[in-house]
């Protein structure tokens, strides 16, 4: 695992998706996976004897925060740039981690094509050289690492209809029916459910049959919080 190119160290404590993130990365053209580590420590060993320019960093790791490691790399002098890989969504451990070097955030479960974009949009950011002509340049510069492409939606979907929805969702720890979700946010019970079936799909809700009624049990949509059983 190694060659020209921009230098890739993979930090993720499950196998399979370490592997995954290592060939996602890989098949980036200009980037080249050096190392893989399932934990903190391991991270670190790998760090002392191989020269790395970009960490995609999952924060859950079984010897410690993703970020405790990343506040003892830049204490020891380490300047290798960090993508966040992971399913936190605490905003203030995205504002912690901006403020060490996190130069972007891939929450999981993701698509090769979100990665190939964040990684293209990365090597445009570090590939800028030279004085800037004036601050329309700079802010060029900012927007290829800072503002990517929101990611395409299933057709069909809308992203304020989506938004409504994972709102109400989130509201109701005990969960919602499709028929529920539909009335409170004013849509078809058959639209409610496209949406609900989409964040079950994006590892963000499960579901589960409601029994106890007259008739076929409906489906229960219950937003999964980061204590919540569920994807990494």
């Amino acid at each position: 695992m190694s060659g020209a190119g921009i230098r890739v160290l993979v930090v993720e404590d499950d196998p399979v998706a370490a592997d995954a993130h290592a060939l996602y990365a890989g098949r980036v053209a200009g980037f080249t996976v050096v190392g893989v580590a399932h934990s903190r420590a391991a991270a670190v060993r790998l760090l002392e004897r191989t020269p790395v320019d970009l960490i995609l960093l999952d924060l859950y790791l079984p010897d410690g925060h993703g970020l405790q490691l990343l506040r003892s790399l830049r204490a020891a002098g380490h300047s290798a740039d960090v993508i966040a890989v992971t399913s936190a969504r605490d905003l203030a451990i995205v504002r912690e981690g901006v403020s060490l070097g996190v130069v972007q955030y891939v929450l999981k479960p993701f698509s090769f094509a979100t990665l190939r974009d964040r990684l293209t949009r990365y090597a445009e950011f570090r590939g800028a050289v030279g004085e800037a002509s004036g601050q329309d340049e700079v802010d060029r510069a900012l927007a290829a690492l800072r503002t990517p492409q929101p990611a395409a939606l299933p057709k069909g979907l809308s992203g304020p209809t989506l938004a409504a929805v994972t709102r109400t969702l989130r509201d109701a720890p005990e969960g919602l029916t499709a028929t529920e979700a539909g009335a409170a946010v004013g849509i078809s019970r058959i639209t409610a459910r496209r949406y609900l079936e989409h964040l079950v799909t994006a590892g963000r809700a499960e579901r589960s049959p409601q029994y106890g009624q007259i008739g076929r049990p409906e489906l229960q949509y219950r937003w999964l919080t980061e204590t919540s059983p569920g994807p990494r």
